[in-house]
């Protein structure tokens, strides 16, 4: 018997950010009683991607643990990956609520968080306590307060500070939510942000006997010369992988629904076909040069499927859970590995 869609209604009845609360303590309870692994896929065939072995290609998108306090928890389910924040050097609340909105005729979210979080050095100490043998990505921010033109001291900080501990590094440049982020992804500002940043990647992996790869996450609303554009840079500054995409401003789909006007990005369904057209052209302009995880309104094996064919290596998910549950980590898994066999 499938448990979620039974569970579904009563979570839906509650806010959204409590009913988020509610969902992760329920895991937390699950892992230490040993029922996640019951939910979890059977063993899929590993995969090496940027220098780190994957159990399989189905990762947690960035913004469902953003501490870290629940990395075992989440990875018990079955995830080859898992990605914590976005961080950002000091704690912050983010926006005020309400700020999470469910859309449940497009099967969507519309959220304006803003990066709430407590902090790097709170994050660092709850990966270091992990046991998980998942790769775990952190993924990192600015502070809101933090002016564009220091934006970089304030990546290069908590990179030093997540290296360590790290499977691998995002670079969050697209969140709709922090004012002026995105314009990190024009070409002068994203030279000038990742230039640095892979010195300072160099540095670290010779201090630390070990290299930890970052990845790029970018926005679903650019267009195909940025794109092309901005694979240019990541080619010629030899980033490590690149993520596509963020949550989309453009909420066309869905504003004659209730919450569709909301400010903030949209995710889910409505989002899947435009983040698969970014990974289609992004691939086109890398030719393999490197990775792309796709991610972006994967609700089933197929949307899955969908962005591996569009050139991605790897896939993320995130909305889809909060529609599906767990059952959607086994169906992608399942889906994948029965893809690589025909």
């Amino acid at each position: 018997m499938k448990i979620y869609p039974l569970i579904r209604p009563l979570l839906f009845r509650l806010e959204p950010e409590r009913a988020h609360r509610a969902t992760l303590k329920a895991l937390e309870i699950g892992h230490r009683l040993r029922l996640n692994g019951l939910l979890a896929p059977p063993s899929a065939p590993p995969c090496e991607i940027m220098g780190l072995r994957f159990s399989n290609r189905v990762g947690l998108a960035a913004g469902l643990d953003k501490n870290g306090d629940h990395i075992d928890a989440l990875a018990a389910l079955g995830f080859g990956f898992i990605e914590i924040g976005t961080t950002t050097p000091r704690p912050q609340p983010g926006n005020p609520p309400p700020r999470l909105f469910r859309l449940p005729q497009a099967e969507a979210l519309i959220n304006r968080m803003g990066f709430n979080n407590k902090g790097v050095d709170y994050l660092v100490s709850r990966v270091k306590e992990a046991r998980t043998s998942a790769v775990i990505g952190i993924n990192i921010g600015k502070n809101f307060d933090t002016p564009m033109e220091k934006a970089l001291d304030d990546y290069r900080l908590c990179m030093r500070k997540v290296y360590p501990c790290a499977g691998y590094i995002t670079i969050n440049i697209s969140s709709p939510n922090t004012p002026g982020l995105r314009e990190l992804q024009h070409r002068v500002q994203l030279v000038s942000l990742i230039e640095p940043l892979k010195e300072q990647q160099q540095k670290l992996a010779a201090e630390h006997g070990r290299y930890v790869p970052f990845t790029v996450k970018i926005a679903p609303d650019l267009e195909r010369e940025d794109l092309f554009t901005l694979a240019e840079i990541l080619k010629e500054h030899e980033v490590d992988g690149v993520i596509a995409t963020n949550t989309t401003l453009d909420h066309g789909q869905v504003k004659h629904l209730p919450h569709g006007g909301e400010a903030g990005g949209l995710s889910g369904a409505p989002l899947r076909q435009r983040s698969t057209r970014v990974v289609r052209q992004l691939a086109e302009a890398l030719q393999g040069a490197l990775p792309i995880i796709g991610t972006g309104g994967i609700m089933s094996g197929a949307d899955a499927r969908e962005k591996m064919a569009a050139g991605a290596r790897l896939v993320q998910i995130y909305t889809g859970l909060v529609y599906r549950g767990p059952a959607l980590i086994r169906e992608v898994v399942a889906s994948l590995q029965n893809n690589e066999l025909r």
